[in-house]
């Protein structure tokens, strides 16, 4: 099965990238400069130039190439890091040259007319597509040569089939899984496993015993080296709950029935076996007497006679990592966490973290067992070898290990400006712990397969990134690209976001925020307020990069005349253990009072927030934060967006919600306590709720349960429906809500200059 990570996170980002339809050209001449920099905003990364490198390896594993510049004038450069060079890999007159010989006219615009390849003969040539025609040129003559096109049979038997759509919006789609040995693809057709040979296309049956509603699944399994066995899982949905998605846009309606676990009710049920693809003898493998667990096929041991997975209760108090027989299926425990609340929840899969040396006798794990994720060294019958790391600090994630040099790279949030995120090294023995980037803000690391250099994006909300290649042991070999901003603060008229600190409603935990103005602020003016929440515990919010796709919004909202805040209460991830786990069998009564006392604390610093206009929203997870808010203070927020939200947690995906809030059945008040169902007495404000009719992550029955809940308290909102939308809505539907949005907030908080008497201040009685 594959990560909860990958199929449940409910993460709502707005994406810059699907409003080039609702360009700023098409609507500067419509409407004021205010609104012309909303719509500009929504396309912020588009202003950005530079500052990005996708690095693509060469034989020697540590030079690559990378595709520099916009279609006019592309360039791809070829970097040794051995040589600190950094030159053209192609000569781009002689390369069009060949190119008009051989297309018969010149390739459109002035630079490289392609941004992909793949090296042939031994790097002496490249092969690539231009114009729907493959070409392949050999470097030192630049001799070009077409290649005749596969016949159709050939390209097929050649390219991975879809086996099925993504279920979960994020999910990705499940393709065909070829072998090592590049002979076969391992596929599921009618409930059953099949492989289908490169060579001559034709397709052998590998099993016969799946049924509807008990078949074999190709997600997450796994070849072994060998490419003569594959692990897979068995998948029993029978007792399983069944969601109707409904597609009413067909000309007649059309329903579809998907399994579908909700809190506390029946959950799928695997079987893990080993297939033999010769014999096409199945091993089953042992995962134990109980049912209700979740599991992962992680690795093959390098003689692929045993294999690596993990189990993990549905709660994820406990988690296993065990070793079976390929051959009699007889498994064992290799070693076991458990937590009392849970280990890591869904934000952060253990099984995605471990990390196996060269010979699989050993491993490193993070654990969070002192309170925070820290890396440990086991031996393959878990004993503890070395805890590497130490500190109050969180390791997030373990991005290469030198066995040669006996150093394992990292990145955490080791310091001051604790969300800073850097890439660190620590030796196998624990000792010589360093810092190997520079600059404040978040690093994203990339190393080489030699693991002797590393490429480091770096950038924070106020700075442009930067890309800098480096030595494995920190030093500086050359600064790859970094952004040009010009269009940015020329066009957009941008100034950096504020930071702030503010404490929670304990009074004692600091949280940090970013807050928005617009271009022309002016400190002696009162500006509407708006919280941008989102809140839930297995992910950050705060937009901590120059172009994050978190801070697309609340940036442009703020163009129109609103300042904007974002802050990450308690419950959310990379605090520790501790912070954490304040959302345990708690989901609700926390997260509002810290967004209250934060706006509280926000206003008392800065006159110019108009308390009196305080609008809020979010999606998913943050669109039950939104209708949370405007429950429990409704003193406090006046208007309301929530998008696809959840409401009540008895009708939230089991795998999402029972980490964090355990079985119903064992902690039914929390679960009343949590529910936005039984407030909706308390609503004063203005409310609009926008859901997709096929959103699964948070399914469109939870707003037809509000609406009736609201209808029923005599309650007015107002309500948006995507037709045949997901929990990511795209095109005209993304642009056509998003709008909505806008003119809500603009008409009810922009426009209204003042609320009444009864709303004018936030007062000092909770009713949460």
């Amino acid at each position: 099965m594959k990560s909860l990570k990958k199929i449940l996170t409910l993460i709502f980002l707005i994406s810059s990238a699907g409003f080039l339809a609702l360009s700023s050209q098409e609507n500067e001449g419509k409407v004021g400069e205010r609104e012309a920099l909303f719509y500009k905003y929504l396309e912020f990364s588009r202003f950005i130039k530079g500052g990005k490198v996708e690095p693509h390896w060469m034989a020697d594993g540590s030079s690559f190439w990378y595709a520099e510049g916009d279609p006019a004038e592309t360039v791809i450069y070829k970097v040794d890091p051995q040589k600190k060079s950094k030159i053209p890999l192609f000569d781009n007159k002689r390369l069009r040259e060949a190119l008009r010989c051989s297309l018969g006219y010149e390739p459109p615009y002035q630079g490289i007319p392609f941004k992909d390849f793949s090296f042939l003969d031994g790097e002496k040539a490249v092969k690539f597509f231009l114009e729907e025609r493959e070409f392949i040129c050999y470097l030192e003559s630049y001799k070009i040569s077409e290649v005749p096109p596969l016949a159709a049979k050939e390209k097929e038997r050649s390219t991975a089939r879809l086996v099925r759509k993504g279920f979960y919006a994020g999910e990705p789609d499940e393709w065909e899984i070829l072998s090592p040995d590049e002979k076969w693809y391992l596929g599921v057709s009618k409930n059953n496993l099949y492989l289908r040979s490169t060579y001559d296309g034709r397709i052998e049956p590998l099993t016969e015993d799946g049924v509807k509603d008990s078949e074999w699944s190709i997600s997450g399994a796994k070849w072994s080296p060998q490419s003569l066995k594959v692990a897979a899982m068995k998948v029993d949905t029978r007792k399983v709950l069944r969601l109707p998605i409904i597609h009413w846009l067909k000309t007649t309606e059309e329903v579809e029935w998907a399994p579908y676990s909700k809190a506390g009710g029946p959950i799928p049920q695997f079987e893990l076996f080993v297939v033999d693809i010769l014999s096409k003898k199945k091993t089953k493998l042992e995962t134990g007497e109980e049912s209700d667990h979740y599991y992962t096929f992680i690795n093959w041991s390098n003689s692929g006679s045993e294999i690596f997975f993990g189990r993990t209760d549905r709660t994820h108090h406990r988690v296993d990592l065990m070793l079976a027989d390929s051959e009699t299926g007889k498994s064992r425990i290799i070693f076991t966490e458990m937590q009392k609340t849970f280990v890591f929840g869904i934000d952060k899969p253990p099984f995605e973290k471990i990390k196996f040396l060269k010979d699989k006798q050993k491993f490193l794990w993070i654990s969070e067992k002192d309170g925070w994720a820290h890396i440990y060294l086991y031996d393959i019958e878990g004993n503890l070898i070395k805890r590497l790391t130490n500190g109050s600090f969180p390791v997030l994630e373990i991005i290469a290990v030198d066995e040669k040099e006996n150093k394992v790279f990292f990145t955490a949030h080791a310091e001051s400006r604790i969300y800073d995120t850097h890439l660190y090294c620590v030796d196998f023995e624990g000792k010589g712990l360093r810092r190997l980037t520079e600059g404040r803000g978040q690093h994203q690391t990339q190393f080489s397969p030699s693991n002797e250099f590393f490429i480091d994006t770096h950038s924070d909300m106020a700075r442009e990134p930067v890309v800098e290649l480096k030595k494995a042991e920190g030093s500086l070999v050359q600064i790859l690209s970094k952004a040009n901003i010009d269009s940015v603060i020329k066009d957009l008229k941008w100034v950096p976001p504020e930071e702030f600190i503010v404490k929670a409603d304990d009074g004692i935990t600091d949280l940090y925020g970013v807050l928005f103005k617009p271009h022309d602020f002016d400190p002696q003016k009162k500006y509407p307020v708006i919280d941008y929440i989102y809140n839930g515990p297995q992910t950050t919010w705060v937009p901590r990069t120059f172009a994050d796709p978190r801070s697309i919004l609340p940036q442009a909202l703020a163009q129109l005349g609103f300042i904007t805040f974002v802050v990450d209460g308690r419950g959310t991830p990379e605090r520790g253990k501790a912070f954490q786990d304040v959302v345990y069998k708690n989901f609700g009564r926390h997260e509002i009072p810290d967004h209250v006392t934060a706006l509280k604390q926000l206003s008392a610093a800065r006159p110019y927030l108009d308390l009196k206009r305080v609008g809020i929203f979010g999606g998913s997870w943050g669109g039950y934060m939104t209708m949370r808010a405007m429950l429990l203070a409704p003193e406090v927020y006046h208007v309301g967006v929530a998008i696809n939200p959840v409401y009540d947690h008895f009708d939230h995906p089991a795998a999402a919600i029972e980490p964090y809030m355990g079985l119903p059945q064992k902690n039914r008040a929390a679960y009343e306590y949590s529910s936005n169902l039984n407030l909706v007495e308390r609503l004063k404000g203005k409310l609009f709720i926008i859901h997709s009719t096929c959103d699964v992550n948070a399914p469109f029955s939870a707003s037809i349960k509000m609406a009736e809940a609201l209808i029923r308290a005599n309650k007015p909102f107002d309500f948006l429906v995507l037709p045949d939308e997901d929990h990511h809505p795209e095109g005209a539907s993304q642009r056509y809500w998003i709008e909505a949005l806008k003119r809500y907030f603009t008409e009810h908080l922009l426009c209204k200059k003042r609320f009444t008497d009864k709303e004018e201040n936030l007062g000092e009685k909770k009713i949460y």
